[in-house]
């Protein structure tokens, strides 16, 4: 097991599939970012449903120790700019990530990666789930972007396409 150190959507589409308690089921520690719990914050006072952090006793929010980690990413939010910044601190950890651009610097920086996708993929190896499928057809409902070929690639690998 290793940690995790989660982007706001992620979070997101998993509260909202109600399968957020996966994340402690898959992770050493869930590491939560302080500008991730803000970015929910507004969003929850905006009434989109979101959970409420800190009432999750296994969520450890953490602040990057040192702002200067990333300076010349300019294109991406605090969120996914502190998930960078930690999983650069923490040895080991997997970015937990959906946004493209936030991706490819996590590439970049070497930085082991997975988004929500991958997560319902660990969470059905792990028995967690029975079936990705139905939960593909929810987030696409929910507006969370799937291209044809990655919705082919994630059934594959989930051993569900037909």
């Amino acid at each position: 097991m290793f940690d995790l150190v989660c982007d706001t959507s992620p979070i997101q589409y998993l509260h909202q599939l109600e399968l957020l308690h996966i994340l402690p089921s898959l992770a050493k520690k869930v590491v939560v970012p302080s500008a991730v719990v803000e970015e929910i914050k507004i969003g929850n006072s905006l009434g989109v449903n979101l959970p409420i952090l800190e009432k999750l006793d296994w969520v450890i929010v953490r602040r990057p120790a040192s702002a200067q980690a990333l300076p010349l990413i300019t294109n991406l939010g605090p969120g996914e700019t502190e998930v960078l910044m930690l999983g650069l601190e923490m040895r080991g950890a997997v970015v937990v990530l959906d946004d493209a651009p936030a991706r490819e610097v996590a590439e970049v920086l070497g930085l082991r990666l997975t988004g929500t996708l991958g997560l319902l993929l660990d969470a059905k190896k792990a028995g967690l789930v029975n079936a990705v499928s139905p939960l593909l057809e929810t987030l696409q409902s929910l507006k969370f972007r799937l291209a044809p070929r990655t919705l082919e690639a994630v059934l594959r690998l989930a051993g569900e396409w037909e």
